[in-house]
């Protein structure tokens, strides 16, 4: 078992009625296994499924208010919809073992074993479109449809988060981003993979409940998975997700066009079109997509759902509250695309490693914070602003703590950011908000501020100055860049501080990169 594993379970441990068997994958703060019944007395179980342990002893308080709040998302979505498209949960366990501290009283959420996620099965096929490509289609769409009619977003639509079963059906899956309509919009904290993201909410402001969110959210992301699906190459031009992101800025702005492959059928084509428009107001709703996919595919797709205030959310208390953060774990490839393992890959999936040419992984650094990082550090043309010096300033600032919060220094969240001056540095065209922002303040926002600081400090320190330029730019953050300059490098009351960024900087940035 990789040593990265969030939560190391031995092969043969026994929680409830189970038995775990081989490792799937891993998150930043918990790790999916396989498991098999070992006890039901009901006998109402399935002989395998697959369990998520979330520990509770190896967080600060902060880490796990955190992790509460994406987890009482995904089980209240779980609790409150049972729907054939989504993935099934059987219920929740505790651990109870003194004698093994680092799994006593983590939660395990049951979950219902599939045989592998689309990221694999396009993984396999490549450039070539699988042959069952349009029905796995229609079936997303359906449980995308499931989730609206309910009144909910899902937030993070994406190859890894599409479960496939043994009998070849898609389930839906991944729900720790999803959020909860109220009325035309709803709240999430988290932030999504860029290239599922729509153009409107790449940069956006993220206010104090978090950043806002419209189902027309996941039609967007359905057309890019649709056109990956049908063609093997995503819409917007791009080898990377930063510069496929820059391509979806620049078509917003009406500066460049969609770049749909001619392998896409005129059928679909349109389909596409009409999810990956401009702007929301322009997009096909839900309910017109389903009927349009469904008659495409060939499948006939209809909405079984319950209207909106037909379900209604259920109160989740006690161990609950902090169970999972999703079945579904996104692996990454080396080389700034996805890899071919995924949440439900199975007994040899990998642990997360995506940036691994610009970061070490085997390190410490979350890999829920490495897509942000990496991508913070590649919008920065400043060769000294690297993914490293990122990470390594994280864990110095605030050991990744999403939610720290220093109100005697006036400095909160993950890059310990001073409310004035993060209103500076939180907008990518360079303007200042309206607005001082208030705490708490997401590391979707926190992170990229930080490259843009970082950025513009590398431009002005003075060139020649002694020592290694990128501990230099940490100095000046903790200061300011002439402070630095005026010093002729680190100021010794920051010594300490920069010797402790030099320390993690040297760990996290791979050998060849030194």
């Amino acid at each position: 078992m990789p040593e990265a594993y969030a939560v190391r379970v031995p092969k043969g441990y026994r929680v409830g009625g189970w038995e775990v068997r081989e490792p799937i994958a891993t998150g930043a703060f918990g790790s999916v296994y396989e498991a098999r019944r070992v006890d039901d007395a009901s006998g109402e179980l399935p002989r395998t499924a697959a369990l998520k342990f979330l520990p509770t002893g190896t967080g600060t308080p902060r880490h796990l208010a955190h992790l509460r709040e994406l987890a009482d998302r995904e089980l209240t979505l779980y609790r409150s919809l049972r729907r054939p498209r989504l993935i099934r949960m059987y219920g929740t366990l505790t651990v109870d073992d003194p004698a093994r501290p680092e799994l006593d009283g983590a939660v395990v959420l049951v979950l219902e074993r599939a045989r592998e996620s689309l990221a694999c099965l396009l993984s396999r096929t490549g450039a070539t479109p699988p042959a069952q490509g349009p029905a796995l289609l229609a079936q997303i769409c359906e449980g995308l449809d499931q989730l609206h009619r309910a009144g909910w977003v899902h937030g993070d639509l994406k190859p890894a988060n599409v479960l496939l079963m043994a009998d070849g059906s898609a389930r839906l899956a991944d729900f720790n981003m999803a959020a909860e309509l109220e009325g035309t919009h709803a709240y999430t904290p988290a932030f999504a993979t860029p290239d599922y993201t729509p153009p409107e909410l790449l940069w956006s402001e993220i206010g104090e409940r978090g950043r806002r969110i419209r189902p027309s959210a996941d039609v967007w992301a359905f057309g890019v998975l649709a056109h990956l699906v049908l063609t093997g190459s995503f819409p917007l031009p791009g080898g990377t997700p930063t510069a496929r992101r820059h391509a979806a800025a620049a078509y917003a702005r009406g500066t460049d066009e969609l770049r749909l492959s001619p392998r896409l059928p005129d059928a679909w084509r349109e389909i596409v079109r009409d999810c990956l428009t401009r702007t929301h107001e322009e997009r096909i709703t839900g309910e017109a997509l389903l009927r349009r996919v469904g008659a495409t595919a060939g499948t006939g797709a209809v909405s079984r759902s319950p209207r909106r205030g037909l379900v209604r959310a259920s109160l989740v208390a006690g161990a609950m509250a902090v169970a999972a953060l999703g079945y579904t774990v996104v692996t990454w490839a080396d080389d700034d695309r996805p890899d071919s393992s995924s949440g439900a890959s199975g007994a040899n999936a990998v642990a997360a490693s995506y940036g691994a040419a610009d970061l070490r992984t085997d390190k410490g650094v979350p890999p829920a914070y490495r897509l942000l990082i990496v991508e913070t550090a590649h919008d920065c043309r400043q060769p000294d602003v690297t993914a490293a010096l990122i990470a390594a300033m994280l864990k110095v600032e605030s050991d990744f703590d999403p939610d720290l919060a220093d109100p005697a220094a006036d400095e909160y969240g993950i890059a310990r950011w001073t409310p004035r001056v993060l209103r500076w540095w939180m907008r990518a065209d360079g303007t200042p908000g309206k607005a001082v922002p208030r705490p708490p303040f997401p590391p979707a926002e926190s992170i990229p501020a930080m490259g843009r600081y970082l950025c513009w400090i590398s431009s002005r320190l003075d060139a020649g100055l002694p020592g290694d330029r990128r501990v230099l730019i940490s100095a000046a953050y903790r200061t300011s860049y002439g402070v630095v300059n005026d010093a002729a490098g680190v100021p010794p009351k920051i010594r300490p501080y920069a010797g402790r960024v030099a320390h993690y900087l040297k760990e996290y940035t791979p050998p060849r990169r030194k």
